[in-house]
């Protein structure tokens, strides 16, 4: 079946890429196979993450289909095009049945893209993954490759107000080795080193990264242990367990 919605999206995207002067560095990306199933495995700093994950998979030419909240594809705009690039939808109620989607799809030859913290990182660290990349790559006996990204909260993040016309952000995103899941017993250990790879892909970037906070007020990006002012791991963790606003927050 052609694809009639992904190409316009991404040629979209491109653009806005430019005409915001992003400076993006990709390195790694030779890691994305150029055919067959394979998951990409990604930390989540920002609502962003899906658009430059993917665009991680660019040079080898494949489209991702990500897996996201069902809430997304029942949106009047975003839905219709959720469903039209054949992206995944995720109903926490009735797991099984979109884990099922994603490894067919792997199956398939398509490459799923996963964020195994599930929400985003307040503290901008890898948090604790779950296991379902690990276990899709496993059933679909297809490669995992870990994707770290950095800048991105820049743009639009949880608890932060949207700068999404702000200009010449830089954009790090870089890809591991693929991990190939018949080197593990299980899920968990495969999951435990994915968290390995991930946490040293995103302090890489974090040090490479050529931008530093301009000043205390500017510092809400840079994780505590760099010296900025975002929240640690455990206040991260307090903060999420807070009741929900009826706006992303």
């Amino acid at each position: 079946m052609p694809e009639l919605v992904y190409p316009p999206v991404i040629a979209t995207a491109k653009t806005l890429f430019r005409v915001l002067d992003l400076r993006l560095t990709v390195d790694g990306d030779h890691h994305v196979p150029r055919t067959g199933g394979a998951v990409l495995a990604s930390n989540h700093v920002s609502y962003l993450d899906f658009i430059f994950c993917g665009y991680g998979a660019h040079a080898s030419r494949r489209l991702v289909r990500f897996m996201a909240k069902h809430d997304v594809f029942a949106h009047k705009v975003s839905g219709p095009l959720m469903r039209g690039m054949k992206h995944i939808p995720v109903n926490r109620a009735a797991g099984v049945g979109s884990y099922n989607t994603a490894v067919d799809a792997l199956r398939r030859g398509e490459v799923v893209g996963v964020f195994p913290e599930a929400t985003i990182s307040r503290s901008f660290t890898v948090k604790e993954l779950k296991s379902g990349a690990a276990r899709m790559a496993q059933s679909a006996e297809v490669p995992l490759v870990p994707v770290a990204l950095w800048g991105t909260q820049r743009l639009w993040t949880k608890g932060r107000p949207k700068t999404l016309t702000r200009r010449h952000t830089p954009i790090t995103i870089l890809l591991g080795e693929p991990m190939d899941p018949a080197a593990y017993p299980d899920a968990n250990t495969m999951t435990a080193e994915l968290k390995t790879r991930l946490t040293a892909l995103v302090d890489r970037a974090q040090q490479e990264y050529p931008d530093k906070p301009a000043g205390p007020d500017d510092s809400w990006w840079q994780p505590a242990h760099l010296g900025g002012t975002a929240p640690t791991l455990q206040e991260a963790a307090e903060l999420d367990r807070r009741p929900r606003r009826s706006t992303a927050s």
